[in-house]
C-alpha cells in the first residue's frame, strides 16, 4: 500500500510576494517615496512637528469619511453626497449651538442621528428601489447643498463653544512633567500603538499559518514590523515634540481599529465584500444583499456627519462653502488606497494610506508654492494612475 506524499508549502521570495501583493503594498511604498521626496524638496519642513500636526488636522475629515466610503465602494456603489451632507450637518450644529444654545454633546448626538437618517433615505432608494447610487447621491449632493445654504441663509455662523472646538483643535493632556517641550503621554501612547500593531501582526501570521494559509516570507515579515515599529515611534516622537497628540487623532485611531476589526473579523464585514465581489452569488448563498447595502449607506451618513462636525470645530464656524469638493478627496483616497472600482476589493489601511498620501501631496505642493491649478492636475493624474493599477490587477 503506497503512502500519499506530503508536499511542503511553496516558499515565495520577497520579490515574488511583493509582485503578487502589489495592490496591498504598492500604495504604502508610494506614500513612503512621496514623503521622502517632499521632505528633501522642502528642506525638511514636511516632517517638522508643527507641520506634521497640521497634516493630521487638515486630513482628519478625509480619513473619517474614507472609512465609510470604502464600505460603499466595496459593495459596488458610490456616494457623491458626502461633502454636502458634512456641510449641512455642520450648519445644523452651528444653528443649534450658536443660535439655540444647545450643549455640544446633545447637538453632536442629534447631528449624528441626522446623518444616519440621510444615509438611510439614500440607502433605501439604492437598496430597495434599485436606483443607481450615482443618481441617488448626485441628487443628494444638490439637495443637501441647497439645504445647507438655506439653513445658513448665505452667511457664516460661529464661533462655537471652546469645548466643542477641542474636538478638532484640542490635544490630549500630558500627565507627566515634560522635559524640553516633549509631551511624554503622547509619546507613550504612540509607542504603545506601534507595539500593539506589531503584536497584532504576529498573531495574524500565527493564525494564518495554523490554518495552512500562505503568509509573507519570514524575512520580509520581520523587516516590515521593524519598519512599522520604528516609523510609528518616530512619528509619535515628532508629534510629542509640538503640542502632543491631537484629540481627533485618537478618534481616527479608534475608528480605524474598529473598522479594521469589523471588515476582517466579523461575518457582516465579510458579507459586504461578498456582495461587491459577486452580488448574484451572494444572494444565492443567503446573504441579505439589500439590507447590507442599506447598512453601508447609513454608516456613511453617520461618518459624513462626524466629518462635518470635525470640520466645523476646526474652522470654528459653519460656512456656505464647507464640504465643497470633499466627496472627490474621499473617493480619491479610497481608490488610491487600493479599493477596486469594480467592488469587492479594498482595505481600511489602504483607504487611510490613500487619504494621507493625498494630504502629504497637498501639503508638500503648497510648501513648494505650486499653484492650486497644477495641484489639481497632479492629483488627477495620481488618481488615474491608481485606477490603471486596479484595471491591470483585474486583468491579471
Amino acid at each position: 500500500m503506497s503512502t500519499p506524499e506530503t508536499t511542503a508549502p511553496v516558499r515565495q521570495s520577497t520579490a515574488a510576494f511583493l509582485k503578487d501583493n502589489l495592490r496591498d503594498y504598492g500604495m504604502l511604498l508610494s506614500l513612503v517615496v512621496i514623503v521622502l521626496f517632499f521632505q528633501v524638496a522642502t528642506g525638511g519642513i514636511l516632517l517638522k512637528p508643527l507641520n506634521l500636526t497640521n497634516i493630521i488636522l487638515q486630513n482628519s475629515y478625509i480619513v473619517i469619511m474614507a472609512l465609510g466610503m470604502l464600505m460603499i465602494i466595496v459593495t459596488g456603489h458610490i456616494d457623491l453626497s458626502v461633502g454636502s451632507v458634512a456641510g449641512f450637518v455642520g450648519a445644523v450644529a452651528a444653528m443649534m449651538m450658536v443660535q439655540y444654545n444647545f450643549d455640544f454633546v446633545t447637538a453632536s448626538i442629534i447631528c449624528l442621528i441626522i446623518g444616519g437618517v440621510i444615509g438611510a433615505v439614500q440607502g433605501y432608494f439604492v437598496a430597495y428601489f434599485k436606483i443607481p447610487s450615482f443618481i441617488v447621491t448626485l441628487a443628494g449632493m444638490l439637495v443637501f447643498r441647497g439645504f445647507m445654504i438655506a439653513v445658513l441663509s448665505g452667511r457664516s455662523i460661529g464661533p462655537f463653544d471652546p469645548t466643542f472646538q477641542k474636538l478638532s483643535s484640542g490635544f490630549i493632556p500630558d500627565f507627566f512633567a515634560s522635559e524640553g517641550g516633549l509631551y511624554i503621554t503622547s509619546l507613550i501612547l504612540g509607542v504603545a500603538l506601534a507595539l500593539l500593531l506589531v503584536w497584532q501582526n504576529i498573531r495574524s501570521r500565527a493564525r494564518r499559518q495554523s490554518h495552512g494559509v500562505e503568509s509573507e516570507p519570514f524575512g520580509f515579515f520581520v523587516g516590515k514590523n521593524i519598519v512599522v515599529l520604528a516609523a510609528i515611534s518616530y512619528l509619535a516622537y515628532l508629534i510629542a515634540s509640538h503640542r502632543g497628540m491631537p484629540n481627533v487623532l485618537i478618534i481616527m485611531a479608534i475608528l480605524i481599529a474598529g473598522y479594521g476589526f469589523f471588515t476582517n473579523r466579523t461575518i457582516i464585514g465579510r458579507q459586504i465584500y461578498a456582495v461587491g465581489g459577486n452580488i448574484r452569488a451572494a444572494e444565492l448563498s443567503g446573504i441579505k444583499t439589500a439590507r447590507l447595502t442599506f447598512f453601508t449607506f447609513v454608516n456613511m451618513g453617520v461618518l459624513a456627519a462626524l466629518g462635518g462636525l470635525v470640520v466645523a470645530a476646526r474652522l470654528n464656524s459653519a460656512t456656505p462653502k464647507a464640504g465643497s469638493g470633499f466627496e472627490l478627496d474621499v473617493i480619491a483616497a479610497c481608490f488610491i488606497g487600493g479599493a477596486s472600482a469594480y467592488g469587492g476589493v479594498g482595505k481600511v489601511t489602504g483607504a487611510v494610506i490613500g487619504a494621507f498620501l493625498m494630504g502629504v501631496m497637498n501639503n508638500g505642493m503648497s510648501i513648494l508654492g505650486i499653484g492650486i491649478d497644477y495641484q489639481q492636475v497632479i492629483k488627477g493624474l495620481v488618481l488615474l494612475g491608481a485606477v490603471c493599477v486596479d484595471v491591470y490587477n483585474q486583468r491579471r
